[in-house]
């Protein structure tokens, strides 16, 4: 039973992260040349993971929590980037 639990929590943070990075990129970060850089993505994922890293002590998100957290984010990030180069933006 714990295990299902886990993964629902660590399938709703990977969608959480995906989807605010690509409103963040759709949005905010429109006229942003450097959003355009093929290491943004990587850039973005690495930061989000370190930064969610931190609540890892508590008992329900775990280090693997974290890193599907910034995958999440850096493909989110990607998403965005791709939506505003073909103009869906």
């Amino acid at each position: 039973m714990s295990f299902a639990i886990n993964m629902m929590i660590i399938a709703a943070v990977a969608m959480v992260g995906f989807v605010i990075a690509k409103t963040f990129v759709r949005r905010r970060l429109r006229f942003v040349d450097a959003i355009y850089s093929p290491l943004a993505p990587l850039t973005v994922g690495v930061l989000m993971a370190v930064l969610a890293w931190p609540l890892a002590i508590l008992p329900v998100i775990t280090g693997t929590t974290a890193v599907i957290f910034g995958i999440g984010a850096g493909m989110g990030t990607a998403s965005g980037v791709r939506a505003l180069k073909s103009g869906t933006a």
